[in-house]
Parts: C-alpha cells; structure tokens; sequence
C-alpha cells in the first residue's frame, strides 16, 4: 500500500519506521535517465508540442529530474488529486483539487505519476478522458512505480521505472503524512504495533 497527498497528518502518524531500501537512489537516478531517452526517441521532432503533466504532490520529484532528461523543448505543469482521504488505502473516491493552467489542444501529453496501485487515481480522476476531451494530440502514463498486484481499474502505461510488490513505500517524492519525500531512495515503511 501507499499513502496519498491528503493522507494521515504528521501528528497523528502509527508509530513506524523504515524497514529496508527497496531501490536505491543510484537505481532510481539509472531509470529516470532511461526513461527521458526514451521520451526524446518516441518524440523527436522538436516542432511538435509536447507536454508533461505531474501528478502532486508525489510526482513532482520524479517529473523535475525527468525533464532534465528530455532533450527536447518541453512543457509541463501539475494537477493535484486526492483519492485516499484520512486513509492509508484508496477510497476510490478522486477529488481534483488543482487543475491544469497550461493548454492542452493539439499538444502530446505525457500525465507523470509516482506510483499507480489501484489505478483509480488516474482512471477516474478525469485525467486520461478529459485531457482527450481537450483535444490533446495523445496522452500516455509515465509512472515510476507501478504496483500490479493491487491494480483494480486497467491503466495503459507507455513508460514504467519500477514494478513493485504490494509494500508501503516512501521517498522520492512519496510521503507517509508528508514525512520523507526528501529522501532519494525508495524506501519500505513498516507500521509498528502500539
């Protein structure tokens, strides 16, 4: 499991603590950097508009670092979502709380997530519908960890980093009630007992 944007407050977090480096900031750097020339083979002509939008706040880390890998002229901007509530799991129930602010028709868009497990996120978010609805010239997914194992809803994902077991994870932009997305690796949270 994983705790989304709008997940548990620090101060009211079950006691934890990290149980082991799932990959490594050396692994984590290797793909992201494998990705971004993927990008520029599957988008070489510069005229054509492409545009990057970043999941908040979990994707935000990925999508910087990412973009330093494109070498081509590149947009990208944020939407903000919440699925999870006060929860430690999806509820399904997908909020938009911030919106695109740059235009989406006739540009190629490439949505950035840090982590998809259930796939409601991104399905029933709007995201992948509406950006079409906006006539954007493709939209595909770039997610940096990808979680199977919990998938509930089909999302077609052109560029993956990870593809990981169903454990909690923290780091590179993904928190445990904000705590730890300063870290550069991709680390396990273990909740302890009381």
């Amino acid at each position: 499991m994983s705790i989304g944007d709008e997940g548990v407050s620090s101060h009211k977090l079950q006691a934890h603590k990290i149980s082991e480096t799932l990959i490594s900031e050396a692994e984590v750097q290797k793909r992201v950097a494998e990705i971004g020339a993927q990008i520029n083979t599957d988008y070489p002509n510069p005229e054509e508009p492409l545009l990057l939008v970043g999941v908040l706040k979990g994707a935000s880390i990925f999508l910087t670092d990412l973009v330093r890998h494109i070498t081509r002229p590149v947009e990208f901007d944020f939407v903000a979502l919440s699925s999870y509530g006060a929860a430690t799991e999806s509820s399904g129930e997908v909020r938009v709380l911030k919106d695109l602010d740059a235009a989406v028709n006739g540009k190629h868009v490439i949505i950035v997530e840090d982590i998809i497990d259930t796939g409601l996120t991104l399905r029933f978010s709007y995201l992948i519908e509406n950006l079409l609805g906006r006539r954007a010239k493709s939209v595909k997914v770039c997610v940096l960890l990808d979680k199977p194992s919990r998938r509930r809803v089909e999302v077609p994902i052109e560029y993956r980093g990870f593809e990981i077991e169903d454990k909690f994870v923290v780091g590179y932009g993904m928190d445990y009630g904000e705590l730890y997305r300063n870290l550069r690796y991709i680390g396990v949270v273990e909740l302890l007992d009381s």
